[in-house]
């Protein structure tokens, strides 16, 4: 892989390691100054919803992670491609359902990377 595209996919790795983090230990202290739309009061109650999510989140980041390490590099484009698809579409999903914003933070560098992961052939 190219640099560009190793550099993009440890960012995004990163990101999803860090929302890994927010939402399996920090949701209660956390989740109200980011989520300021949602009522405080209801943050200790999802507490074990947000861990779940968390842990998909870091299932992201390891599928990542994983395709870096793989050496034949039809097989890592190949991982690479699956699992920045499926950041892609949840940031979709989240933007939808949740804020726009998300499109540029998790949706926009998935696609990106995929972009520069499949011009180098």
């Amino acid at each position: 892989m190219k640099i560009v595209t190793i550099s993009l996919i440890s960012l995004i790795a990163l990101l999803h390691l860090f929302i890994m983090w927010f939402e399996m230990f920090q949701w209660s202290s956390m989740g109200p100054q980011v989520f300021t739309s949602l009522p405080p009061e209801i943050f200790p109650s999802t507490k074990s919803m947000a861990a779940n999510q968390g842990l998909y989140n870091g299932f992201l980041a390891t599928g990542l992670i994983w395709s870096l390490l793989i050496t034949e590099h039809k097989w890592q484009q190949k991982i690479a491609t699956c699992f920045l698809i499926f950041v892609a579409i949840a940031g979709i999903y989240g933007a939808y359902t949740i804020s726009p914003k998300i499109l540029i933070i998790q949706t926009l560098p998935a696609l990106t990377a995929l972009g520069t992961l499949w011009l180098r052939k």
